[in-house]
């Protein structure tokens, strides 16, 4: 029994401190961008990553998303997202973890959600998404704002069809 105990320990002190690693890859992640460092900061990714951006067409895989990053990067300052909360998850055998947060940006509050795998004992980003966060009493009025440009972007979807 006392098997069992010392097992489950350490199985909790394994996700512990994998759920911590991420935790500050995630942060350094964040600060890599709010200090213009564009090696730290796309170092973070997987080579074959997908970064999905708060605008419809911003679906970009890593070359996609250095393009339109560098001019910022090349400022000395991309962008300052600041976690607020976090909830990280792992799969049973600890190669993949799943996370949502909840950042304080110049946009507000927004919603950060991605994916990251371990390649060669290290945790990388694989997919992240990033959005506005609209609460639900607000959502008639930035309709009729966004209506407009969502409506032709939706055409020019549909028509790929």
């Amino acid at each position: 029994m006392k098997y069992v105990y010392f097992l489950l320990l350490f199985v909790s002190a394994s996700v512990f401190s994998q759920k911590s690693d991420i935790d500050k890859i995630l942060n350094d992640w964040h600060k890599a961008a709010a200090d213009g460092n564009f090696n730290g900061y796309f170092g973070a990714f997987t080579s074959d990553a997908i970064f999905i951006g708060t605008e419809a067409a911003e679906n970009w895989n890593m070359e996609q998303f250095k393009a339109f990053s560098k001019p910022y990067f090349d400022k000395g300052k991309a962008w300052d997202f600041k976690p607020v909360e976090r909830h990280i998850y792992l799969s049973a055998d600890g190669k993949m973890a799943w996370f949502d947060e909840l950042l304080d940006t110049w946009m507000k509050i927004c919603r950060g959600s991605g994916v990251l795998v371990k390649e060669n004992d290290k945790w990388k980003i694989k997919h992240y998404v990033l959005s506005m966060t609209i609460p639900n009493d607000d959502v008639d009025g930035v309709i009729k704002i966004i209506s407009k440009n969502e409506d032709a972007y939706l055409e020019k979807l549909k028509q790929k069809k």
